[in-house]
């Protein structure tokens, strides 16, 4: 019967649909880290490495699993505070330099930790090896450096912020510093491939930053541009709501990601001054 094929027809055709776009899925969950971690955009070893007026000092980590760890201390004048440093997925810590050389003339400390599989550190990138990495960077500040743990900011960007509110939702620390943060891997998943249904379901990393902020009891300051081409803004201002006080949010106006401290330094260096003033009375 003519209704009877075309219906079969039909069938078979949304069965080999369905089963193809598991097989995407599959896929995708197999090779997921090639679709999280960027360590060779643009170059794994790119950017300056010796870079001018940056008091570098190349500092080596070891993770608790054995993974050796490349980072970078840069320790500042007169500080008071000490920004361990998280950097955003693409590149490496030498392309960040103006961010760290921004950062110590607060004044402060400043511990850029390199991840694994990032620059010149060993292993391969996973969202529970980089939690590995953050905790080897705090373990160095603590018990090398001598660095108070409520002397310390989680300072995190882009993908770094869910490795600086898991930092700092389980070691104790004097503030966090977000810049560019999102509220979840899923959430950032569903907004770029909104075409593919279900795709938040089958990634194993989660990077729940909002999850963490539950657990984060130290002061919090967000920073986002208005214009960022890569973090929505309304990420941030997500994260944000869903925060615990004392908390503060600084909007800088323009296109920007990661850059936010060299296209209004001076209004960041002023809301950030202001930020760490305040950590005094947490700090006592």
């Amino acid at each position: 019967m003519p209704g009877y094929e075309v219906r079969k027809q039909v069938l078979s055709f949304l069965i080999t649909l369905v089963v193809a776009y598991a097989l995407v899925l599959l896929l995708i969950r197999i090779f997921e880290s090639h679709f999280i971690f960027f360590p060779n955009t643009p170059g794994r070893l790119s950017g300056n490495w010796r870079p001018l007026g940056l008091p570098v000092q190349d500092v080596s980590l070891r993770a608790s699993d054995g993974t050796k760890l490349h980072a970078w201390w840069i320790s500042g004048n007169d500080a008071k505070f000490t920004f361990l440093a998280f950097h955003g997925n693409a590149a490496n810590i030498a392309n960040r330099a103006d961010t760290y050389k921004f950062l110590q003339s607060m004044p402060a400390n400043v511990l850029a930790v390199e991840y694994r599989g990032y620059g010149h550190s060993e292993g391969k990138p996973s969202e529970a090896g980089l939690y590995l990495d953050a905790e080897a960077g705090y373990d160095y500040v603590v018990n090398a450096k001598g660095i108070a743990p409520r002397q310390i900011v989680s300072f995190g960007q882009s993908l770094g912020t869910a490795v600086a509110a898991h930092l700092a939702a389980k070691r104790e620390v004097g503030g966090v510093l977000l810049e560019a943060p999102f509220p979840s891997a899923a959430a950032v998943a569903r907004r770029i491939f909104w075409f593919l249904p279900g795709l938040s379901l089958t990634v194993a990393s989660q990077f729940d930053l909002r999850e963490r902020l539950r657990a984060i009891e130290a002061p919090l300051m967000i920073v986002h541009c208005s214009e960022d081409p890569v973090i929505a803004f309304e990420f941030g201002e997500a994260v944000f709501s869903g925060a615990h006080e004392p908390k503060h949010f600084l909007k800088i106006e323009g296109y920007c990601h990661e850059e936010a401290s060299s296209i209004a330094p001076e209004r960041y260096r002023a809301a950030l001054t202001e930020f760490l003033d305040s950590l005094g009375a947490y700090i006592h």
